[in-house]
Protein backbone atom coordinates (compact mmCIF):
# COMPACT_ATOMS: atom_id res chain seq x y z
CA UNK A 1 0.00 0.00 0.00
CA UNK A 2 2.10 2.85 -1.29
CA UNK A 3 1.55 6.47 -2.11
CA UNK A 4 3.99 8.58 -4.03
CA UNK A 5 5.66 11.07 -1.74
CA UNK A 6 5.10 14.01 -4.04
CA UNK A 7 1.40 13.26 -4.30
CA UNK A 8 1.11 12.89 -0.55
CA UNK A 9 2.85 16.16 0.11
CA UNK A 10 0.73 17.97 -2.44
CA UNK A 11 -2.40 16.59 -0.82
CA UNK A 12 -1.16 17.44 2.67
CA UNK A 13 -0.35 20.96 1.62
CA UNK A 14 -3.64 21.37 -0.20
CA UNK A 15 -5.66 20.10 2.75
CA UNK A 16 -3.53 22.13 5.12
CA UNK A 17 -3.99 25.37 3.24
CA UNK A 18 -7.72 24.78 2.94
CA UNK A 19 -8.03 24.11 6.65
CA UNK A 20 -5.90 27.12 7.44
CA UNK A 21 -8.08 29.26 5.22
CA UNK A 22 -11.16 28.11 7.10
CA UNK A 23 -9.68 29.15 10.44
CA UNK A 24 -11.38 32.02 12.20
CA UNK A 25 -8.00 33.50 13.07
CA UNK A 26 -4.60 33.61 11.45
CA UNK A 27 -2.80 34.08 14.76
CA UNK A 28 -1.56 30.50 14.91
CA UNK A 29 -0.03 30.73 11.44
CA UNK A 30 1.46 34.13 12.21
CA UNK A 31 2.96 32.85 15.45
CA UNK A 32 4.49 29.91 13.62
CA UNK A 33 6.04 32.23 11.02
CA UNK A 34 7.46 34.44 13.74
CA UNK A 35 8.87 31.35 15.43
CA UNK A 36 10.49 30.35 12.16
CA UNK A 37 12.14 33.76 11.81
CA UNK A 38 13.44 33.64 15.37
CA UNK A 39 14.38 29.97 15.42
CA UNK A 40 18.01 30.08 14.25
CA UNK A 41 19.96 27.85 16.61
CA UNK A 42 17.04 27.53 19.03
CA UNK A 43 15.54 24.12 19.64
CA UNK A 44 12.12 24.69 18.13
CA UNK A 45 9.61 22.08 19.35
CA UNK A 46 6.57 22.10 17.05
CA UNK A 47 3.27 20.53 18.17
CA UNK A 48 -0.45 21.15 18.57
CA UNK A 49 -0.39 20.65 22.35
CA UNK A 50 -2.05 23.81 23.63
CA UNK A 51 -4.98 22.41 25.62
CA UNK A 52 -5.22 21.64 29.32
CA UNK A 53 -3.21 18.57 30.31
CA UNK A 54 -1.30 18.24 27.04
CA UNK A 55 0.21 21.72 27.36
CA UNK A 56 1.14 20.99 30.98
CA UNK A 57 2.79 17.74 29.92
CA UNK A 58 4.81 19.41 27.17
CA UNK A 59 5.94 22.18 29.53
CA UNK A 60 7.04 19.58 32.09
CA UNK A 61 9.05 17.79 29.41
CA UNK A 62 10.68 21.04 28.27
CA UNK A 63 11.45 21.99 31.89
CA UNK A 64 13.18 18.65 32.42
CA UNK A 65 15.21 19.14 29.24
CA UNK A 66 16.26 22.66 30.21
CA UNK A 67 17.39 21.42 33.63
CA UNK A 68 19.68 18.96 31.86
CA UNK A 69 20.79 21.33 29.09
CA UNK A 70 20.49 24.93 30.40
CA UNK A 71 22.65 26.29 27.58
CA UNK A 72 20.25 25.18 24.85
CA UNK A 73 17.53 27.73 24.18
CA UNK A 74 14.12 26.14 23.63
CA UNK A 75 11.13 27.54 21.77
CA UNK A 76 7.73 25.94 22.38
CA UNK A 77 6.26 26.44 18.89
CA UNK A 78 2.87 24.88 19.57
CA UNK A 79 0.09 25.87 17.18
CA UNK A 80 -3.48 25.85 18.49
CA UNK A 81 -6.30 24.23 16.56
CA UNK A 82 -8.64 21.25 16.88
CA UNK A 83 -6.92 17.86 16.52
CA UNK A 84 -3.83 19.48 15.01
CA UNK A 85 -5.49 20.74 11.83
CA UNK A 86 -3.87 24.17 11.98
CA UNK A 87 -0.50 22.77 13.04
CA UNK A 88 -0.46 20.26 10.19
CA UNK A 89 -1.28 23.01 7.71
CA UNK A 90 1.60 25.17 8.92
CA UNK A 91 3.95 22.18 9.05
CA UNK A 92 3.12 21.14 5.47
CA UNK A 93 3.89 24.63 4.24
CA UNK A 94 7.17 24.82 6.11
CA UNK A 95 8.36 21.37 5.07
CA UNK A 96 7.54 22.14 1.44
CA UNK A 97 9.55 25.35 1.78
CA UNK A 98 12.56 23.53 3.29
CA UNK A 99 12.07 25.40 6.58
CA UNK A 100 11.55 22.56 9.04
CA UNK A 101 11.21 23.06 12.79
CA UNK A 102 13.91 21.38 14.87
CA UNK A 103 11.47 18.58 15.68
CA UNK A 104 7.73 18.14 15.33
CA UNK A 105 4.84 16.07 16.63
CA UNK A 106 3.67 13.35 14.23
CA UNK A 107 1.58 10.22 14.69
CA UNK A 108 3.54 7.01 14.36
CA UNK A 109 2.59 4.81 11.42
CA UNK A 110 1.48 5.98 7.98
CA UNK A 111 1.32 9.68 8.89
CA UNK A 112 5.07 9.51 9.57
CA UNK A 113 6.22 6.76 7.20
CA UNK A 114 4.07 7.30 4.09
CA UNK A 115 4.26 11.05 4.54
CA UNK A 116 7.48 12.66 5.71
CA UNK A 117 9.75 9.60 5.51
CA UNK A 118 8.58 8.62 2.02
CA UNK A 119 9.11 12.23 0.95
CA UNK A 120 12.75 12.06 2.08
CA UNK A 121 12.26 14.68 4.79
CA UNK A 122 13.47 12.74 7.86
CA UNK A 123 16.80 11.48 9.18
CA UNK A 124 17.06 7.91 10.54
CA UNK A 125 17.57 7.50 14.29
CA UNK A 126 18.99 3.98 14.49
CA UNK A 127 22.16 5.30 16.12
CA UNK A 128 20.18 7.10 18.82
CA UNK A 129 18.16 3.97 19.62
CA UNK A 130 21.37 1.94 19.89
CA UNK A 131 23.12 4.56 22.02
CA UNK A 132 20.18 4.87 24.43
CA UNK A 133 19.55 1.10 24.57
CA UNK A 134 15.93 1.47 23.45
CA UNK A 135 15.46 -1.58 21.24
CA UNK A 136 14.01 -3.63 24.10
CA UNK A 137 12.42 -0.68 25.93
CA UNK A 138 9.67 -0.05 23.37
CA UNK A 139 7.46 -2.91 22.09
CA UNK A 140 8.69 -4.26 18.75
CA UNK A 141 5.28 -3.56 17.17
CA UNK A 142 5.62 0.07 18.24
CA UNK A 143 9.15 0.39 16.85
CA UNK A 144 7.81 -1.05 13.59
CA UNK A 145 5.24 1.77 13.52
CA UNK A 146 8.03 4.37 13.48
CA UNK A 147 10.24 2.48 11.02
CA UNK A 148 10.47 2.18 7.25
CA UNK A 149 12.78 0.06 5.10
CA UNK A 150 14.90 -0.98 8.08
CA UNK A 151 15.41 2.49 9.54
CA UNK A 152 13.79 4.06 12.63
CA UNK A 153 12.60 7.64 12.16
CA UNK A 154 10.99 8.92 15.35
CA UNK A 155 10.72 8.46 19.12
CA UNK A 156 7.31 7.71 20.70
CA UNK A 157 6.56 9.83 23.76
CA UNK A 158 3.14 8.43 24.66
CA UNK A 159 0.45 5.89 24.02
CA UNK A 160 -3.29 6.48 23.86
CA UNK A 161 -5.69 3.54 23.66
CA UNK A 162 -8.43 3.93 21.07
CA UNK A 163 -10.62 0.89 21.79
CA UNK A 164 -12.28 1.95 25.04
CA UNK A 165 -15.97 1.87 25.86
CA UNK A 166 -16.73 4.39 28.61
CA UNK A 167 -19.94 4.05 30.58
CA UNK A 168 -21.92 5.86 33.26
CA UNK A 169 -21.64 3.77 36.43
CA UNK A 170 -24.90 5.01 37.95
CA UNK A 171 -26.98 4.24 34.86
CA UNK A 172 -25.60 0.73 34.68
CA UNK A 173 -26.07 0.12 38.42
CA UNK A 174 -29.61 1.53 38.49
CA UNK A 175 -30.62 -0.72 35.61
CA UNK A 176 -28.80 -3.83 36.79
CA UNK A 177 -26.56 -3.92 33.70
CA UNK A 178 -23.01 -5.11 33.11
CA UNK A 179 -20.73 -3.48 30.53
CA UNK A 180 -20.89 -5.47 27.28
CA UNK A 181 -17.99 -7.67 26.16
CA UNK A 182 -19.41 -8.68 22.77
CA UNK A 183 -21.45 -6.97 20.08
CA UNK A 184 -24.43 -9.20 20.94
CA UNK A 185 -24.21 -8.08 24.57
CA UNK A 186 -23.90 -4.46 23.43
CA UNK A 187 -27.20 -4.63 21.54
CA UNK A 188 -28.91 -6.40 24.42
CA UNK A 189 -27.80 -3.65 26.80
CA UNK A 190 -28.68 -0.94 24.26
CA UNK A 191 -32.20 -2.29 23.80
CA UNK A 192 -32.81 -2.31 27.56
CA UNK A 193 -31.55 1.26 27.89
CA UNK A 194 -33.56 2.49 24.92
CA UNK A 195 -36.70 0.95 26.41
CA UNK A 196 -36.08 3.05 29.54
CA UNK A 197 -35.76 6.23 27.48
CA UNK A 198 -31.98 6.44 27.94
CA UNK A 199 -29.73 7.15 24.96
CA UNK A 200 -27.53 4.03 24.79
CA UNK A 201 -24.57 5.38 22.81
CA UNK A 202 -23.15 8.90 22.64
CA UNK A 203 -21.71 10.23 19.39
CA UNK A 204 -20.41 13.67 18.50
CA UNK A 205 -19.40 13.61 14.85
CA UNK A 206 -19.28 17.32 14.17
CA UNK A 207 -15.57 16.65 13.60
CA UNK A 208 -15.12 14.19 10.70
CA UNK A 209 -12.79 11.73 12.47
CA UNK A 210 -15.12 10.83 15.35
CA UNK A 211 -17.48 8.49 13.47
CA UNK A 212 -14.44 6.92 11.79
CA UNK A 213 -13.07 6.23 15.27
CA UNK A 214 -16.20 4.25 16.10
CA UNK A 215 -16.14 2.42 12.77
CA UNK A 216 -12.49 1.38 13.08
CA UNK A 217 -13.26 -0.18 16.45
CA UNK A 218 -16.08 -2.21 14.93
CA UNK A 219 -13.69 -3.30 12.19
CA UNK A 220 -11.10 -4.41 14.76
CA UNK A 221 -13.70 -6.27 16.78
CA UNK A 222 -15.05 -8.05 13.70
CA UNK A 223 -11.89 -8.84 11.73
CA UNK A 224 -9.43 -9.41 14.56
CA UNK A 225 -6.03 -7.76 14.77
CA UNK A 226 -4.26 -9.49 11.87
CA UNK A 227 -7.01 -9.12 9.27
CA UNK A 228 -7.67 -5.57 10.46
CA UNK A 229 -4.03 -4.70 9.75
CA UNK A 230 -4.18 -6.51 6.40
CA UNK A 231 -6.89 -4.08 5.26
CA UNK A 232 -4.21 -1.37 5.11
CA UNK A 233 -1.75 -3.52 3.13
CA UNK A 234 -4.31 -4.73 0.59
CA UNK A 235 -4.09 -8.35 1.76
CA UNK A 236 -7.74 -8.16 2.88
CA UNK A 237 -10.21 -6.48 0.55
CA UNK A 238 -12.91 -4.05 1.61
CA UNK A 239 -15.24 -6.37 -0.31
CA UNK A 240 -14.45 -9.15 2.19
CA UNK A 241 -17.58 -10.60 3.89
CA UNK A 242 -16.14 -9.69 7.30
CA UNK A 243 -15.96 -6.04 6.29
CA UNK A 244 -19.61 -6.17 5.24
CA UNK A 245 -20.44 -7.74 8.60
CA UNK A 246 -18.61 -4.90 10.37
CA UNK A 247 -20.48 -2.30 8.33
CA UNK A 248 -23.80 -3.94 9.21
CA UNK A 249 -22.87 -3.88 12.90
CA UNK A 250 -21.83 -0.24 12.64
CA UNK A 251 -25.12 0.56 10.91
CA UNK A 252 -27.07 -1.14 13.68
CA UNK A 253 -25.15 0.81 16.33
CA UNK A 254 -26.26 4.06 14.70
CA UNK A 255 -29.84 3.24 15.72
CA UNK A 256 -28.86 3.90 19.34
CA UNK A 257 -27.08 7.27 19.17
CA UNK A 258 -28.22 10.73 20.27
CA UNK A 259 -30.23 12.64 17.67
CA UNK A 260 -28.05 15.75 17.92
CA UNK A 261 -24.81 13.87 17.17
CA UNK A 262 -23.89 16.00 14.14
CA UNK A 263 -23.86 19.21 16.18
CA UNK A 264 -21.62 17.85 18.95
CA UNK A 265 -17.85 17.41 19.10
CA UNK A 266 -16.19 14.55 21.01
CA UNK A 267 -16.15 16.46 24.30
CA UNK A 268 -19.85 17.28 23.98
CA UNK A 269 -20.60 13.59 23.44
CA UNK A 270 -18.50 12.63 26.45
CA UNK A 271 -20.44 15.14 28.50
CA UNK A 272 -23.68 13.28 27.73
CA UNK A 273 -22.26 10.25 29.51
CA UNK A 274 -20.87 12.34 32.35
CA UNK A 275 -24.28 13.94 32.94
CA UNK A 276 -26.23 10.67 32.70
CA UNK A 277 -27.94 11.66 29.44
CA UNK A 278 -26.29 8.78 27.59
CA UNK A 279 -24.96 5.49 28.90
CA UNK A 280 -21.95 4.55 26.75
CA UNK A 281 -19.30 6.14 24.55
CA UNK A 282 -16.60 4.68 22.29
CA UNK A 283 -13.58 6.97 22.27
CA UNK A 284 -9.86 7.05 23.02
CA UNK A 285 -8.61 7.44 26.56
CA UNK A 286 -8.13 11.18 26.28
CA UNK A 287 -11.74 10.99 27.48
CA UNK A 288 -10.42 9.97 30.89
CA UNK A 289 -8.38 13.17 31.02
CA UNK A 290 -11.47 15.16 30.10
CA UNK A 291 -13.62 13.41 32.70
CA UNK A 292 -11.07 13.78 35.49
CA UNK A 293 -9.39 17.10 34.75
CA UNK A 294 -12.24 19.12 33.27
CA UNK A 295 -15.38 17.55 34.74
CA UNK A 296 -13.84 16.44 38.06
CA UNK A 297 -15.26 12.92 37.85
CA UNK A 298 -13.82 9.94 39.73
CA UNK A 299 -12.36 6.91 37.96
CA UNK A 300 -14.44 3.77 38.64
CA UNK A 301 -16.89 5.79 40.73
CA UNK A 302 -18.62 8.13 38.31
CA UNK A 303 -17.51 6.36 35.16
CA UNK A 304 -16.20 2.96 34.19
CA UNK A 305 -14.32 1.58 31.20
CA UNK A 306 -13.89 -1.69 29.34
CA UNK A 307 -12.43 -2.61 25.95
CA UNK A 308 -14.81 -2.00 23.06
CA UNK A 309 -16.96 -5.14 22.50
CA UNK A 310 -15.06 -7.99 20.82
CA UNK A 311 -11.66 -6.29 21.38
CA UNK A 312 -10.54 -7.82 24.67
CA UNK A 313 -6.78 -8.47 24.41
CA UNK A 314 -6.43 -5.96 21.59
CA UNK A 315 -5.03 -2.43 21.81
CA UNK A 316 -5.80 0.26 19.24
CA UNK A 317 -2.65 2.36 19.37
CA UNK A 318 -2.41 6.10 18.91
CA UNK A 319 1.13 7.32 19.52
CA UNK A 320 2.62 10.80 19.32
CA UNK A 321 6.23 10.84 18.22
CA UNK A 322 9.03 13.27 17.42
CA UNK A 323 11.86 12.87 14.91
CA UNK A 324 14.76 14.65 13.26
CA UNK A 325 13.88 16.54 10.05
CA UNK A 326 16.52 16.80 7.34
CA UNK A 327 18.21 20.17 7.01
CA UNK A 328 17.89 21.42 10.61
CA UNK A 329 20.80 23.53 11.88
CA UNK A 330 21.07 21.87 15.29
CA UNK A 331 20.75 18.08 14.84
CA UNK A 332 22.86 17.29 17.91
CA UNK A 333 20.56 19.39 20.11
CA UNK A 334 17.53 17.68 18.60
CA UNK A 335 18.97 14.28 19.46
CA UNK A 336 19.57 15.43 23.03
CA UNK A 337 15.90 16.41 23.26
CA UNK A 338 14.78 13.12 21.72
CA UNK A 339 16.95 11.25 24.22
CA UNK A 340 15.18 13.02 27.10
CA UNK A 341 11.78 12.51 25.49
CA UNK A 342 12.46 8.78 25.14
CA UNK A 343 13.83 8.32 28.65
CA UNK A 344 11.87 6.90 31.59
CA UNK A 345 12.25 10.25 33.35
CA UNK A 346 10.95 12.17 30.35
CA UNK A 347 7.98 9.91 29.72
CA UNK A 348 7.00 9.93 33.39
CA UNK A 349 7.19 13.74 33.46
CA UNK A 350 4.94 14.08 30.42
CA UNK A 351 2.31 11.35 30.48
CA UNK A 352 0.66 11.67 33.92
CA UNK A 353 -0.22 15.26 32.99
CA UNK A 354 -1.22 14.44 29.41
CA UNK A 355 -3.49 11.59 30.52
CA UNK A 356 -1.73 9.06 28.30
CA UNK A 357 0.60 6.22 29.27
CA UNK A 358 4.32 5.99 28.46
CA UNK A 359 5.46 4.30 25.28
CA UNK A 360 8.25 2.58 27.21
CA UNK A 361 7.42 -0.69 28.93
CA UNK A 362 9.71 0.02 31.92
CA UNK A 363 8.19 3.30 33.14
CA UNK A 364 7.12 3.79 36.78
CA UNK A 365 3.49 2.62 37.30
CA UNK A 366 3.27 4.37 40.67
CA UNK A 367 3.07 7.73 38.91
CA UNK A 368 -0.20 6.76 37.17
CA UNK A 369 -3.79 6.39 38.34
CA UNK A 370 -5.86 3.21 38.37
CA UNK A 371 -6.74 3.48 34.69
CA UNK A 372 -3.14 4.25 33.74
CA UNK A 373 -1.76 1.26 35.67
CA UNK A 374 -4.21 -1.15 34.03
CA UNK A 375 -3.61 0.29 30.56
CA UNK A 376 0.16 0.05 31.01
CA UNK A 377 -0.22 -3.63 31.85
CA UNK A 378 -2.54 -4.23 28.89
CA UNK A 379 -0.11 -2.46 26.57
CA UNK A 380 2.62 -4.96 27.47
CA UNK A 381 0.53 -8.02 26.60
CA UNK A 382 -2.18 -7.00 24.10
CA UNK A 383 -2.12 -7.30 20.31
CA UNK A 384 -1.35 -3.83 18.96
CA UNK A 385 -3.41 -2.41 16.08
CA UNK A 386 -2.74 0.94 14.35
CA UNK A 387 -5.51 3.53 14.35
CA UNK A 388 -6.94 4.58 10.98
CA UNK A 389 -8.76 7.64 12.31
CA UNK A 390 -5.61 9.00 13.92
CA UNK A 391 -3.18 8.58 11.05
CA UNK A 392 -1.30 5.39 11.91
CA UNK A 393 -2.90 2.77 9.64
CA UNK A 394 -2.99 4.53 6.25
CA UNK A 395 -1.87 7.73 4.50
CA UNK A 396 -3.62 11.04 5.06
CA UNK A 397 -5.34 11.12 1.68
CA UNK A 398 -7.01 7.76 2.26
CA UNK A 399 -8.06 8.72 5.79
CA UNK A 400 -9.69 11.86 4.41
CA UNK A 401 -11.72 9.80 1.92
CA UNK A 402 -12.76 7.35 4.64
CA UNK A 403 -13.86 10.21 6.89
CA UNK A 404 -16.02 11.58 4.09
CA UNK A 405 -17.51 8.15 3.31
CA UNK A 406 -18.21 7.36 6.97
CA UNK A 407 -19.96 10.66 7.59
CA UNK A 408 -22.18 10.16 4.53
CA UNK A 409 -22.93 6.63 5.74
CA UNK A 410 -23.96 7.87 9.20
CA UNK A 411 -26.69 9.86 7.47
CA UNK A 412 -27.68 7.60 4.57
CA UNK A 413 -26.82 4.11 5.95
CA UNK A 414 -26.27 2.70 2.45
CA UNK A 415 -24.06 -0.36 3.04
CA UNK A 416 -23.26 -1.15 -0.60
CA UNK A 417 -22.34 2.42 -1.55
CA UNK A 418 -20.19 2.75 1.56
CA UNK A 419 -18.23 -0.44 0.87
CA UNK A 420 -17.84 0.43 -2.81
CA UNK A 421 -16.43 3.82 -1.83
CA UNK A 422 -13.93 2.27 0.59
CA UNK A 423 -12.86 -0.32 -1.99
CA UNK A 424 -12.38 2.38 -4.62
CA UNK A 425 -10.29 4.49 -2.27
CA UNK A 426 -8.14 1.48 -1.39
CA UNK A 427 -7.52 0.76 -5.08
CA UNK A 428 -6.21 4.28 -5.57
CA UNK A 429 -3.73 3.77 -2.72
CA UNK A 430 -2.01 0.95 -4.62
CA UNK A 431 -1.32 3.05 -7.74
Amino acid sequence: MRKKASAWLALALGIGMALSGCSSSNSSSDNAKQGSQKAGEKLEIFSWWTGAGEEDGLKALIKLFQEKYPDIEVENAAVAGGAGTNAKAVLASRMQGNDPPSTFQVHGGAELNEGWVAAGKMEPLNDLYEKEGWMDKFPKALIDMVSKDGNIYSVPVNIHRGNVLWYNKKIFADNGLQPPKTFDEFFQVADKLKAKGITPLALGDKEPWVATHLFENVLLGTLGTENYKKLWTGEVSFNDPQVKQAVETFKKMLNYINEDHSSRNWQDAAQLVAEGKAAMYVMGDWVKGYFVNDLKLKVNQDFGYVPVPNTEGKFMVITDTFGLPKGVKNPDDVKKFLAVLGSVEGQDAFNPLKGSIPARIDADPSKYDEYGKQTMQDFKTAELAPSLAHGSAAPEGFVTKVNQAVNIFVTQKDVKTFIDTLASAATELKK
